[in-house]
């Protein structure tokens, strides 16, 4: 288990442990975290799971593919290097202590 901080863009913050295997998008949705509608379910076809990384972990994470950069797009406010789609990270120990911020709204 990876414990995860959801930051609302208004300041709340939700620290919830998610299990290894799921999406950051997973853990939101389980645990009922506002900011992150993941329209799609998970299968990178919106934009509605947008979320920018801390500064401290964009390194740390896998590269985007194509498919995610594609959909940033349609992002709102995307932020090059810091945004990403919750859908497309995959938890693992390697997470733990991940810190993402929501954007203002979703499109």
């Amino acid at each position: 288990m990876a414990k995860i901080t959801y930051i609302e863009h208004g300041g709340a913050e939700h620290v919830v442990e998610v299990a290894n295997g799921l999406t950051v998008m997973e853990g939101a949705r389980d645990n009922n975290i506002p900011g992150i509608e993941a329209d799609c379910g998970g299968a990178c076809a919106c934009s509605t799971c947008h979320v920018y990384v801390d500064s401290a972990w964009v390194e740390k994470l896998p590269e985007m593919d194509g498919m995610e950069e594609d959909m940033l797009d349609f992002a709102f406010e995307p932020k090059p290097g810091q945004s990403r789609l919750t859908c497309q990270l995959r938890v693992s120990d390697a997470l733990d202590g991940l810190v993402v911020r929501m954007p203002e709204r979703q499109i």
